[in-house]
């Protein structure tokens, strides 16, 4: 088992200043002699591949490794125990001749930059710094600025602003400069406080940020030079910015490193100028040192379990006033973006520890609530869960039905807002569809551990929320005796609640009254008018997109459903819709059943002639070339290329006539061939299987022959004569000879003769003739006997199996004999 002390995740600084996680492996160290220096081997999980990390000017903290390469290009270790990135950052500090228990290290220094390092003036290994006096401020911003170029220089500079405590030095001239509006001084010490940031180290940090110098700070970042008049950055974040707390926080340190936070953010995103090409790595422990703050707030706030009690107890509280539940909301989604920035096994234990405290039925009750901006932010909550656990969310939901009604499910909750999303371009409903298809999604449905999962939820699903889901969809396209009143009121409603932003509770009140009342009433024709309505249209084609993917995804219990509800018929009643979008939504609905090949589906096409709606869309649309007609050519070219030949046919028999003038392709011709091709197949299927038939008919043996003779010779001249001899032939032949018996009234005529080759002399007084095999039913015949008594002609062959042509010579001994050849 590989050592856990050694297990890491790599980051890297992307250019939005943010960590993005390159994978796990474990880490080993190795000294370089050509570098003369240590670097990390990193040897992924994931495909066994090595990567090799030249570290310099590491910088350590708790469980983190960070450093920059030569090109600038940020990277960080993050170990999954901290005895291994101890033991890892002693062997870097013994190779490099540090102090392990310091935070930085500094590179051994070749002769070029020594040669080059002479230029500064110093007495020490560090840099001599001028004397912190209002005279000298020029000078100081001159060294500051002149560092930057050289990772050397800058290192040897911070240790020497840190060793000298130097840093207060300046915030304190800074306050003189103030009092006495030297602006030329506060513009120098602009210039030093901005290097000195630009110098990316996190002990420098420390001491600028810290309770009693980050104001000085933000106030040395006020005269920018390049400015009329300095900004009042002190000012908004003093008076203007106010910290809420929704629950009184009684840890001073959490506090502390709360308002820090939200001061050094605001200084990389609104004080410090959008760096140049050549400054852009220079905050990058800038933005370490706000992700790592974060870090320590998320796991600060999770370890209190009494505060967070309290929020979610308040929150859920029906006696908590708006206002206060809309700032509780907005807490916890704030609380959910900081966990993005812990570790997986950290946010694994974040969730849960929401989960035990009730997020979900909290979300629940927040997401029904008149409020536009705690629905919103509830939304964002909900996302950040499914994207952590959908089979948590989806575990919740399951067990609601013991507890509560249909209308006020989790799930249905959330369809309820999409459908009633305010924004015109239906932002936050593209959103929850989203989250919807999350957790539909077999995909993502556990295997191992809880295998009925997926058939469980999803039977959940169809019996509980899909008929909200298609309930818009299936209102506009509603039965055609009421639909126009049906239809003008759900869209009037629905209208009004995103107008007034009415409660979902009331709004799913008018849903489950509406549908149960009216929509089930009517002929089964469809109207073929659906909405214009823009806003009802996207939102019509985004359940589409939902049922598109359960077509793709779900079989049994989509099929189902879309045959109880004839769903395809009423989602191509929008083919009519003047949103072209709206109609290739409906088309990709129906080329998904398509594409599946199931014959299923087919006969359920083929039986309600569905076929109709897309072929007369092709046809109004004319000779337009748009994407419309090559969607609908497309959804024929499958058809033809995968030769399904029951819609083929269906297709040839019912609209060929209407389509053979459209040239500009050759679909629907070779739509034609393939089902003249398969007529021409079957007909020659057909006439080998008569031919195989006839051929079994006549080489029966002579033992059979023999007997079948003797039933027509010894038998009576009753009614009951005939009985044994077809119930042979029924025997023999099943399948037509109820047609034979149906049509025995029917006109005999010979069709095929065999003359006897040696005639005997039959009965006595008896004439010799040829049999003849029959085309048509035949009367009785009858022949005479020496007693006197009539006897029957054997039964004809039945029509299915008589034919014109003649055997071949050397089949013709099979041939039934005359009786008289005896």
């Amino acid at each position: 088992m590989s050592d856990t002390r050694r297990r890491v995740k790599v980051y890297t600084l992307n250019e939005d200043r943010q960590w993005d996680d390159r994978g796990t492996g474990h880490v080993s160290s190795t000294f370089v002699e050509r570098l003369k220096g240590i670097s990390l081997l990193v040897r992924a999980e994931s495909d066994g591949k090595f990567s090799l990390f030249d570290v310099s000017f590491p910088v350590f903290q708790d469980t983190l490794i960070v450093w920059s390469e030569a090109d600038n290009y940020d990277l960080a270790l993050s170990f999954q125990e901290k005895a291994g990135c101890d033991e890892i950052w002693e062997k870097i500090c013994q190779v490099q001749g540090k102090d392990p228990a310091l935070d930085v290290t500094q590179d051994p220094i070749d002769e070029s930059e020594e040669e080059r390092f002479e230029e500064i003036p110093e007495t020490s290994h560090l840099v001599e710094l001028p004397p912190c006096e209002l005279s000298r401020l020029e000078e100081i911003a001159d060294l500051v600025t002149s560092v930057l170029s050289s990772p050397i220089r800058r290192e040897k500079l911070a240790l020497a602003l840190m060793s000298e405590g130097y840093i207060k030095k300046l915030l304190g001239l800074f306050r003189v400069c103030e009092d006495l509006d030297n602006r030329e001084g506060l513009h120098h010490l602009y210039e030093i406080v901005r290097g000195v940031l630009f110098l990316n180290k996190a002990a420098l940090f420390e001491v600028m940020f810290s309770d009693d110098c980050i104001m000085d700070v933000v106030g040395c970042l006020e005269y920018d030079p390049a400015l009329v008049q300095p900004k009042r950055h002190r000012e908004f974040l003093t008076k203007t910015a106010k910290f809420k707390e929704v629950i009184p926080i009684t840890d001073s340190e959490l506090r502390q490193k709360i308002h820090q936070t939200y001061r050094v953010q605001y200084i990389q995103d609104i004080i410090l100028p959008t760096p140049s090409v050549f400054e852009e790595n220079f905050l990058s422990t800038l933005t370490s040192f706000i992700f790592f703050n974060k870090v320590e707030i998320v796991s600060m706030l999770q370890e209190d379990e009494k505060f967070l009690t309290e929020v979610f107890a308040q929150l859920t509280d029906d006696a908590t006033e708006d206002s206060k539940r809309r700032e509780l909301v907005n807490f916890v989604k704030e609380f959910c973006a900081f966990s993005q920035t812990l570790q997986p096994q950290n946010r694994d234990a974040f969730f849960k520890t929401l989960a035990n405290l009730g997020i979900l039925p909290a979300l629940e009750i927040v997401m029904g609530m008149d409020d536009l901006q705690v629905r919103a932010a509830a939304t964002d909550i909900f996302s950040y869960l499914v994207e952590f656990s959908p089979s948590m969310v989806r575990e919740f939901v399951m067990q609601e039905p013991q507890q509560t009604d249909d209308d006020v499910l989790l799930i249905n909750v959330v369809i309820k807002q999409m459908i009633c999303d305010s924004d015109p371009e239906l932002g936050g409903a593209v959103q929850l569809m989203g989250l919807l298809r999350t957790l539909i999604d077999p995909e993502n449905m556990l295997a191992s551990s809880n295998k009925t999962e997926k058939t469980e939820f999803l039977s959940f699903f169809y019996k509980y929320c899909m008929h909200v889901l298609t309930a818009p969809l299936l209102a506009n396209t509603a039965h055609d005796k009421s639909s126009k009143g049906t239809l003008d009121k759900f869209n009037r409603s629905i209208s009004a609640c995103v107008a007034t932003e009415a409660s979902l509770f009331n709004f799913s009140f008018f849903f489950f009254f509406f549908f149960n009342s009216e929509l089930q009433e009517g002929s089964t024709k469809i109207n073929p008018v659906c909405p214009d309505n823009f806003q009802t249209a996207q939102l019509l084609a985004l359940i589409l997109e939902l049922l598109t993917f359960c077509v793709e995804h779900h079989t049994y219990h989509i099929k189902t459903y879309i045959m109880n509800k004839d769903l395809l018929r009423r989602v191509l009643v929008l083919m009519n819709s003047k949103h072209t979008f709206l109609a290739l939504c409906a088309l990709r609905f129906m080329r998904r059943i398509i594409g599946l090949k199931d014959e299923y589906y087919n006969r359920y096409i083929i039986k309600g002639n569905l076929f109709e709606p897309v072929i007369n869309a092709l046809l109004d649309n004319g000779t337009r070339y748009n994407l419309l007609n090559s969607a609908i050519i497309e959804l024929f070219e499958f058809i033809k290329v995968e030769d399904i030949k029951s819609l083929i046919a269906h297709i040839v028999d019912n609209f060929y006539k209407a389509l053979e003038s459209i040239e500009y392709v050759q679909t629907f011709k070779g739509l034609k061939g393939r089902y003249e091709q398969e007529k021409d197949r079957q007909s020659q299927r057909l006439n080998r299987s008569v031919h195989a038939l006839h051929l079994a008919l006549y080489r029966r043996d002579a033992r059979s022959l023999d007997e079948d003779e003797e039933l027509w010779f010894n038998d009576d001249d009753d009614d009951d004569d005939g009985e044994a001899v077809e119930k042979r032939m029924e025997d023999d032949f099943p399948d037509s000879y109820g047609k034979y018996m149906e049509a025995k009234k029917g006109k005999f005529e010979p069709a095929v003769v065999w003359p006897s080759p040696s005639p005997k002399p039959f009965l006595r007084g008896a004439v010799s003739r040829p049999i003849c095999l029959p085309q048509e039913p035949p009367t009785e015949q009858t022949v005479p006997t020496t007693t006197g008594k009539l006897l029957r002609s054997p039964p004809p062959l039945p029509p299915s199996l008589q034919t014109t042509a003649r055997l071949p010579p050397s089949k013709r001994s099979r041939c039934l004999p005359h009786p008289s050849s005896r």
